[in-house]
């Protein structure tokens, strides 16, 4: 797919694709910025793909594409071609950095060699003529040899020093590269990539251990309110209030994510829906707990709740099937007044 797309963006179709592109962003009054370019010409590319799929739902629920919302779509659809760059480089650094130890420690090994010959030689002066003017020739021969290796192997420390030094720096940068591409950027939670991924190991793990696990889908009540009357930025705090609290009550091996919009995900592997239930209205309890103020007038914002929903995995579920119920159970507890917790099955 990858390869199709990139033909078709080098293809005669190039300059088509751009006009629709632009024509798309005139369309929906969306400022044509190089990521919002990036993300419609994806698109008209690919229309039937996952960033298409997304970019209509949020198009049909009304929400507003902001600089934030197109930076997570970027960095959750678009994280290869954004960062292919960055590890490509470093990649090479890598590379560069590993041959240089590889040289070091060949010179070394030849050194080892030529000193090894040198003793052999050595052996056999001293057997062929064992006086005493052999024998200083053959310890001066020695002490040059000497020499020569340990300076050898300084020069081989150093190297090695060196590179050691340099590959865990790249190895730092390259799990920095990895994080970027798994992190949303505006809650700095996982982003929605990053949970197909989680969820999909949870699955095979379950499936092979004869496990179980729990997927929570949590929305922000009214957030559509915040937006229209306080403006994005103000709902962009609202967002990063409840991905905090997220945060600080999911920790490993849980694993919470930015789902989508107002919404977030989080895996509870090796957990049963009674056990994932308490967790949930705590997190449910600590949003509510505070009115938050708008940063920008210190405005009263009130108070922020969620509505959630638990579906269990059950064996042979496929992740469209769990997230359906997960999904089917967070309606009702809109349905039933928001601000609550609804397990599946109940009701």
């Amino acid at each position: 797919m990858a390869e199709d797309l990139d033909s078709k963006f080098r293809s005669p179709e190039a300059y088509e694709l751009a006009r629709l592109a632009l024509e798309r962003l005139e369309t929906h009054r969306v400022w044509p910025t190089p990521v919002n370019y990036e993300l419609w010409s994806q698109v008209i590319a690919e229309p039937n793909g996952p960033l298409a799929r997304e970019l209509e739902r949020i198009m049909v629920s009304g929400e507003p594409i902001t600089d934030d919302l197109t930076e997570q779509l970027a960095s959750t659809f678009l994280p290869k071609a954004r960062l292919s760059e960055q590890i490509r480089d470093t990649g090479q650094a890598l590379s560069r950095e590993l041959a240089t130890a590889e040289q070091a420690i060949r010179s070394a090994q030849e050194t080892s060699e030529t000193f090894s010959n040198r003793l052999e030689e050595t052996s056999r002066t001293l057997e062929a003529d064992p006086s005493g003017s052999a024998l200083q020739e053959v310890v001066a021969d020695l002490s040059e040899a000497t020499k020569a290796m340990q300076a050898q192997n300084a020069s081989v420390e150093r190297a090695l020093a060196a590179s050691t030094s340099e590959v865990a720096m790249l190895r730092e940068q390259l799990e920095e590269v990895r994080k970027e591409a798994a992190t949303d950027p505006l809650t700095r939670l996982a982003n929605r990539r990053a949970f197909d991924d989680r969820i999909e190991l949870a699955r095979e793990e379950a499936e092979a251990k004869g496990d179980y696990f729990c997927l929570v889908l949590l929305d922000i009540d009214h957030f559509k309110k915040f937006n229209d009357t306080w403006g994005h930025q103000t709902g962009d705090q609202v967002l990063r209030y409840v991905a905090s609290v997220i945060r600080k009550r999911v920790l490993p091996p849980r694993f919470a994510a930015r789902f989508g919009g107002e919404e977030f995900a989080i895996i509870l592997p090796g957990e049963s829906l009674f056990e994932a239930s308490p967790l949930v209205n705590t997190i449910l309890k600590d949003v509510s707990a505070a009115s938050i103020r708008r940063r920008s007038t210190n405005d009263n914002l009130g108070i922020i709740t969620l509505s959630a929903g638990i579906a269990g995995y059950r064996a042979g579920d496929t992740i469209h099937e769990l997230i359906e119920r997960a999904d089917s159970s967070l309606y009702k507890a809109k349905r039933r007044g928001r601000n609550r917790l609804v397990v599946e099955g109940d009701g």
